[in-house]
């Protein structure tokens, strides 16, 4: 079986071609990958978790790059940690009087400074739940 699959992947590699970012297929299809039709199959819930646990570390990664980020608690860790996995880390990098107002402690104007952006007019509940998060040091969600 692996000789098969082995042989089968190259082929499939060579015919299809890796693609990184969603495309339409010949038929109008989305696909990405190599040949992986979104439209008909989707993705596994293993699929999903792997791409979630992925995309959190290169959030984490990129937050703790930040001088201040280990000075933080684990809550505001996570706000910052997930602000970065929403809108990247040079979208939240823009956010100067926020990042400066953590850095002073004044986690009351950080959380103003983040409610008064257009990622909290886009963003919604989640959002909302990050400024909490970020004015109170305790993180709750759900409706």
């Amino acid at each position: 079986m692996d000789d098969v699959l082995n042989k089968h992947r190259d082929f499939v590699e060579w015919a299809e071609g890796r693609r990184l970012f969603p495309y339409e297929d010949s038929v109008g299809k989305l696909t990405i990958g190599v040949g992986r039709n979104l439209d008909d199959r989707g993705l596994s819930q293993d699929e999903v978790d792997l791409l979630l646990s992925n995309d959190q570390l290169i959030a984490y990664k990129e937050a703790v790059k930040l001088p201040f980020f280990d000075a933080l608690d684990d809550i505001r860790k996570s706000v910052i940690v997930d602000m970065i996995f929403n809108m990247g880390f040079p979208r939240f990098s823009g956010f100067v009087k926020t990042i400066d107002a953590i850095i002073a402690g004044d986690y009351k104007l950080a959380a103003a400074e983040m409610k008064d952006s257009k990622w909290f007019r886009q963003t919604g509940r989640r959002a909302v739940a990050l400024v909490r998060a970020m004015y109170t040091g305790e993180l709750t969600y759900g409706d």
